[in-house]
């Protein structure tokens, strides 16, 4: 197996664009396509942030991300953008789900960062992502809807997760280890990374008292965890958003973390901004090198 890792750069325009980066050992990362855009969008806001990048049960290729030009601000966007693929060179389909359609988010003001899991127990996709409404009291904080494809939602978008302090968290990302989800997230009391678990993906998550897990002196973002094939260690990566580039982890148990030094990895010379990671076939490696080079 090998790693696809999914990205934007920063926040220019220009650089608010898909780029992809692979590796054959989820450590060392080399830029595709010279770190240039791999897809250049054509709706909605011509911009996009947060890409998540994902394999169907079908083993059809998705990506997913904001619709957002930060220059607008920081609150101007209420949609997702969507592509699909078979051979994640030609990306397809383009399309905008947009939020403000919805009674319970008509008044979307930010709907960042959107990820996908799949919910065997409805035998459907759950969408999460980091929202807020501009009409009520409640702070940026994680919803979710369920989709059978990409294009319209099954269910109204509703809260999955919100941190006991009632203050923001954002970029929840969600894995599952031995029947149970654990949700990593950006916490804005602790401004740290944190973690809440559940049973279900769509909950209810358990946030214990002690949930910080990222072991950064920094504030961190963005966050993203990963298994490394044939270990029992996952990755967790992160954009150090502050003072700029990225900080990895690792972790065996889901809750204890510890650094993995700079010299251990290599990812800041691609400049990435918050990304995703996919596990990839060695086929599906050597193709990507070959056509983008």
């Amino acid at each position: 197996m090998k790693y696809l890792f999914c990205y934007f750069v920063g926040n220019n325009p220009k650089e608010e664009s898909v780029r992809f980066a692979v590796s054959e050992d989820g450590y060392h990362f080399k830029a595709l396509n010279k770190n240039r855009p791999i897809i250049k969008q054509r709706k909605g806001k011509k911009c996009c942030r947060d890409p998540y990048i994902f394999r169907d049960q079908n083993n059809l290729f998705h990506i997913i991300a904001t619709d957002m030009r930060s220059r607008d601000g920081w609150s101007s966007n209420n949609s997702m953008v969507v592509w699909d693929s078979y051979d994640l060179l030609t990306w397809k389909n383009e399309r905008i789900i947009d939020f403000s359609s919805f009674e319970a988010t008509k008044n979307a003001d930010r709907v960042w960062a959107p990820e996908v899991i799949f919910d065997k127990n409805r035998n459907e996709y759950m969408i999460y992502w980091t929202h807020h409404n501009k009409d009520d009291e409640l702070d940026t904080i994680t919803w979710y809807a369920y989709t059978k494809d990409f294009k319209t939602l099954s269910t109204e978008p509703k809260i999955l997760f919100k941190p006991k302090s009632g203050k923001c968290g954002i970029d929840a990302d969600i894995i599952e280890r031995l029947g149970k989800f654990y949700l990593y997230q950006a916490d804005g009391e602790k401004e740290a990374i944190c973690y809440a678990v559940a049973e279900n993906p769509n909950g209810p998550y358990y946030e214990p008292d002690d949930n910080k897990v990222s072991v950064a002196t920094v504030a961190l973002e963005g966050n993203c965890i990963y298994p490394i094939h044939g270990t029992n260690t996952y990755v967790m990566i992160a954009d150090q958003f502050q003072s700029g580039g990225y900080f990895m982890q690792s972790t065996t148990d889901m809750i204890n973390f510890k650094k993995v030094e700079e010299t251990d990895f290599s990812l800041n010379h691609l400049r990435p901004r918050h990304g995703s990671m996919l596990q990839i076939t060695d086929y599906e490696y050597l193709r990507l090198v070959k056509y983008l080079k």
